[in-house]
């Protein structure tokens, strides 16, 4: 018979696929880096980095019940890089493991930030600090529709709590 495991609960089932919350409200995202992410030595390409923090951030938000299709359906709304930053700490090499954790940092009316670590096994490996704004049709800042701004709200002061 096998020894329990002691690796964090992580949720079966399609949750799985957008990752899940921990105990102290950061949202985890795990991903195995492909060829396709890598350069010619094997090492992920910088501009990929974003990609998954990308997927991680909008399966955070799919587990808050938001989702891309579904803002900009019902209140012609989407939400927009508007600053960012990374720092590249190690490299991460075909078929390694990693996990994206996110943080939300600050709200605003239009917007809200973030912060997102690249680990693998527990070591930073690149660090982004992003502010994302609301923007309607045109293009134009707008306020966050109030089941955006509960959730994210909502998910800031239990991270702020723990």
């Amino acid at each position: 018979m096998s020894e329990p495991s002691t690796a964090p609960y992580r949720p079966a089932g399609p949750l799985q696929l957008s990752g899940w919350f921990a105990d102290d409200g950061t949202h985890r995202f795990p991903l195995r880096v492909y060829y396709e992410d890598t350069d010619a030595g094997g090492i992920v390409y910088h501009a990929n980095y974003l990609r998954f923090v990308e997927r991680a951030r909008s399966e955070m938000l799919r587990l808050l019940g938001l989702t891309h299709g579904g803002l900009a359906g019902a209140s012609g709304v989407s939400f927009a890089v508007r600053r960012l930053t990374i720092d590249f700490v190690a490299p991460a090499r075909l078929e390694d493991t990693l996990e994206v954790e996110t943080r939300i940092t600050d709200t605003g009316g239009a917007s809200f930030a973030v912060a997102q670590t690249v680990r693998r096994d527990g070591r930073d490996l690149a660090r982004a600090d992003l502010q994302l704004v609301m923007i309607n049709q045109a293009g134009r800042p707008a306020r966050l529709p109030a089941p955006v701004r509960e959730a994210i709200d909502a998910l800031y002061k239990k991270q702020m709590r723990d």
